[in-house]
């Protein structure tokens, strides 16, 4: 009779360490740009808005337009 040796998957340390470091990375190189786009069109969103706002309240005071309106940053 032969006798079999299992073979244990442990996890170790060393392995938990590099599974962490290759997810940061990755998440990082997909995330950033990602993030940048939703930025890029909030930011265009919101000044539309408030460009579009202060066209439509242009003989309104300044002060009474910033209220309304917003700022535009």
């Amino acid at each position: 009779m032969s006798a079999k040796v299992e073979r244990q998957n442990t996890i170790t340390r060393k392995n938990l360490v590099s599974s962490l470091m290759i997810g940061l990375i990755v998440g990082l190189l997909a995330g950033l740009p990602l993030g940048w786009l939703a930025h890029q069109f909030y930011a265009e969103r919101r000044l539309a808005d408030v460009l579009f706002c202060r066209e439509k309240n242009r003989n309104l005071p300044e002060v009474q337009v910033q209220a309304i309106c917003g700022s535009r940053f």
